[in-house]
């Protein structure tokens, strides 16, 4: 009799604690649905703020992937980019934070059309929390969204486009087709280098350029944002009859310094720019 009242009540426990884990079980994955609707979703705007947020020209946004605090690094060199962009138009004193974005910004106009240069405030593997609201609230398509970012598989002085596709295991472009949920962005792969002897990869892509290697860098920048500006450029427009006759110019004092390559249709990479190394 003793041994049935105890099987009766380890019975009841093993019930009871089934239901618990049940119970935490349910209740952790609505709160994580719960949590990512939270910072997805896009911020409270009125009715006549919705309207002018869309029904604007087409929009574009450039995103310059990287870690707060940490600019100067290899990691990121896609902020570096950006920043170059910004002085390019003319912007550079316009940066702004934004709280609910969790970024730095800049609105500003180009050849008609409206660009949003972004710079996430977030760590590099959650960049894309930060790229999916401001998609949101800037009502941009995401075949409109350019990413930059440094790239282990090119040499330093080599940048290349890549359009849409996997991650290729960079962190902070796999976040943005997470959050996105979508790899539709085109991709401005700014080559880095793999580290040399024994260094780790984390170690090399955290660490800073030698000033040999600035020098390198330096020509990287200005070409990045020479094609960056040719790919927001609408055919004929300002920015790209600019670009064209700049490109003629230096082909004709710099031949052979230069080299452009065009891939067959079909191809990831659609353009690779090399930069001479010293």
């Amino acid at each position: 009799m003793t041994g049935l009242l105890i099987v009766r009540r380890v019975c009841r426990r093993l019930s009871q604690l089934l239901k618990d884990m049940v119970f935490f079980v349910v209740n952790f994955n609505t709160m994580r649905r719960v949590l990512r609707r939270v910072l997805l979703s896009p911020p409270f705007t009125t009715a006549m703020e919705t309207e002018a947020l869309h029904t604007d020209t087409r929009r574009k946004m450039v995103v310059g992937l990287g870690n707060p605090g940490m600019d100067g690094t290899r990691h990121n060199v896609g902020r570096a980019v950006l920043d170059c962009l910004a002085v390019r138009l003319g912007a550079s004193g316009r940066w702004r934070g934004d709280r609910q974005l969790s970024s730095e910004l800049i609105v500003c106009d180009l050849d008609g059309g409206r660009v949003i240069l972004l710079k996430p405030k977030l760590l590099m593997n959650v960049n894309g929390a930060a790229v999916a609201k401001a998609v949101q609230k800037f009502g941009v398509r995401p075949e409109d969204v350019l990413l930059v970012h440094d790239e282990l598989d090119k040499p330093l002085g080599k940048i290349a486009v890549k359009l849409g596709g996997s991650a290729r295991g960079h962190n902070g472009v796999r976040s943005c087709v997470d959050c996105l949920n979508t790899d539709v962005m085109r991709r401005v792969r700014v080559g880095i280098g793999r580290p040399s002897g024994h260094t780790s990869v984390d170690r090399h892509v955290l660490g800073r350029f030698s000033p040999d290697q600035r020098k390198v860098l330096d020509s990287v920048l200005v070409q990045s944002v020479d094609l960056l500006l040719s790919l927001l450029s609408p055919p004929g427009g300002a920015a790209d009859a600019h670009q064209q006759a700049k490109q003629k110019k230096q082909t004709k004092q710099t031949k052979g310094q230069t080299e452009e390559k065009l891939q067959p249709e079909g191809q990831e990479d659609r353009a690779e720019t090399a930069t001479p190394q010293t």
